[in-house]
């Protein structure tokens, strides 16, 4: 039994030392392809292909062309992702509760006009993306739907090619710089925060004070302690050694 425990202690020393250097590991979905179906026409924010400010009902491939922090470049496909229909600017808005199915979200509209794209979100992920749209259109939703609209006042032309490849192409260069802002149903300009909710550990980092550590600290008791850890470690294993030998 005391030969049991003490190659449990060592056994026990050995893991800990394990679990506190392996890093966390998550699969590649950078660019998070989805494919969507809609059962009718479906309106989207610039900048688009020339004459398809709407789509019709069909199926479409949404892909994150480029990502920032505080800023995503979307793109939307056709079924066979040959033709380019938008490269939209989004937001990241976070939600309560992750799914595991895509979630699209939509403002809705008077009858007869489409629905407006609002927000996609990815399976499995708290956060999203909130489309941001050019200003005179963002002022008709927020006073349609009578909610708050993300917006641009970006002047940014239409695509008048089918295909953007490369982040530093001009389309992309200024969706990244172009200014956010957000506009009440009463024509009122908001910040952004009023729309988009930041992920809990960021808002949480950006409420809370730093905190300020006595002159006095010092990293010699933990580095002491991790000292006895291993040398009591070492005692373990040499124990197992000679009673074994």
């Amino acid at each position: 039994m005391k030969l049991f425990g003490t190659v449990a202690t060592a056994i026990f020393c050995l893991a800990l030392s394990g679990t506190m250097f392996v890093p966390g590991a998550r699969a590649d979905e950078s660019d998070r392809k989805t494919i969507i179906t809609f059962s009718a026409p479906v309106e989207i924010p610039g900048v688009h292909l020339a004459g398809w400010g709407v789509l019709p009902a069909g199926t479409y491939v949404f892909k994150i062309f480029d990502s920032q922090s505080d800023r995503h470049i979307v793109q939307i496909f056709s079924q066979d992702e040959k033709t380019v229909y938008a490269t939209i600017l989004a937001i990241p808005n976070y939600r309560l509760k992750a799914t595991d199915k895509t979630v699209m979200t939509f403002r809705e509209r008077p009858v007869g006009e489409p629905e407006a794209l609002r927000a996609w979100f990815y399976p499995g992920r708290n956060w999203g993306e909130e489309f941001v749209y050019p200003k005179a259109k963002a002022i008709e939703l927020a006073k349609e739907t009578n909610t708050i609209v993300l917006y641009t006042p970006a002047e940014i032309a239409p695509e008048v090619t089918v295909a953007v490849k490369s982040p530093d192409e001009p389309v992309v260069v200024q969706l990244k710089q172009a200014p956010v802002m957000a506009i009440k149903p009463t024509g009122e300009e908001v910040a952004v925060a009023e729309v988009v909710t930041p992920l809990p550990e960021q808002a949480e980092v950006a409420a809370a004070p730093t905190p300020e550590l006595p002159k006095t600290a010092s990293p010699v008791p933990l580095i002491g302690l991790l000292g006895l850890l291993s040398l009591g470690c070492a005692f373990a294993v040499r124990a197992v050694a000679s009673r074994l030998g």
